[in-house]
């Protein structure tokens, strides 16, 4: 089954898993690992000891108990509950690697509450289960009915990406995600959309010239091991609806290039995908929404997908 974590408990984490399971019982067989006391009063609840045991639990929600200290403040994320957040994640990704989940779902966490309750040293999940899976380097892929696209840059501030896009990380990036549209996603011969980095895609070095003296090399030279790759692209008039039916994913520079249309298009459908990971990771694309926890108006739209997603592609890599 596919193992859930609980995420920030003061934020929607387990008020969209008690709705996803709603939604997705019998379909899409997965459990929770963290609090029980947590969850939302009325959800029906078993308690399980073990992974293999969610398999035969039928009328309520299979969860791996992980107590936390003190109980669930909606909105308000406790510092001392933040070492236990991480304690979660680590325990989620051991009972995935050691075959007993056969897939990851990550409900959202809380960066900054980590970061003072518990001295969280990395950006977020992403690296975090990286670091876990002892892997150098992951993409993260966002991924809706309507988009998949990829930042090549992540978590860092706007002004380092120039510095930060070099010509082997923007090819290990590609290289990354064509492997993983082909592995987990069916496609045989995947077309990829690589945006530029500044405007207009640098209009011919006038206003930037890393898509002539990045991008361009990169890309000419995959595209002589037989890859389809288009760009570099003016990022303004790749993500309209004629211009996606060309490409299967698109590759963006830095974090908002990708995310702000993803976001756009289907706000609560999007996915979030690590890709180059030893095992199938999958979350929600959106925050702990502390400012609407408890109040039982969180959408789970996109922790379904999450659920539905990473259950397809562990049937495409089956």
């Amino acid at each position: 089954m596919i193992a859930l974590t609980c995420g920030e408990p003061a934020g929607i984490g387990p008020e969209i898993a008690a709705s996803a399971w709603a939604a997705l019982r019998g379909t899409v067989p997965f459990f929770l690992i963290g609090d029980p006391a947590h969850l939302p009063e009325g959800v029906p609840v078993t308690v399980i000891d073990r992974p293999e045991a969610a398999g035969a639990v039928r009328d309520a929600l299979p969860v791996l108990a992980h107590p936390f200290p003190g109980p669930r403040t909606p909105g308000t994320p406790q510092p001392a509950q933040a070492q236990t957040v991480i304690d979660v994640i680590a325990r989620a990704v051991a009972l995935v690697q050691a075959g007993q989940a056969r897939a990851l779902c990550t409900a959202p966490i809380h960066k900054q509450a980590l970061q003072e309750g518990a001295g969280f040293a990395f950006p977020g999940h992403t690296e975090f289960l990286a670091h876990l899976a002892g892997v150098g380097r992951v993409v993260m892929m966002l991924a809706a009915p309507v988009l998949r696209v990829v930042p090549a840059t992540i978590h860092i501030p706007l002004k380092d990406v120039p510095q930060a896009l070099t010509p082997a990380l923007l090819e290990e990036t590609i290289r990354i995600t064509h492997a993983a549209l082909r592995r987990d996603f069916g496609l045989t011969t995947p077309r990829l959309a690589v945006a530029g980095l500044n405007p207009h895609a640098g209009e011919g070095g006038r206003m930037g010239r890393e898509e002539m003296t990045i991008i361009a090399p990169v890309l000419s030279r995959l595209r002589a091991e037989g890859m389809d790759l288009r760009g570099p692209l003016s990022a303004d008039t790749m993500f309209h609806a004629p211009a996606r039916a060309g490409y299967d994913a698109a590759i963006a520079m830095y974090h908002d290039q990708a995310l702000i249309p993803v976001k756009t298009l289907d706000f609560d459908r999007g996915v979030n995908v690590t890709l180059g990971l030893p095992f199938i990771r999958t979350s929600p694309d959106h925050g702990t929404a502390l400012d609407i926890a408890g109040q039982g108006v969180a959408n789970p739209s996109s922790l379904i997908e999450a659920l539905r997603l990473a259950d397809t592609l562990v049937k495409a890599r089956a």
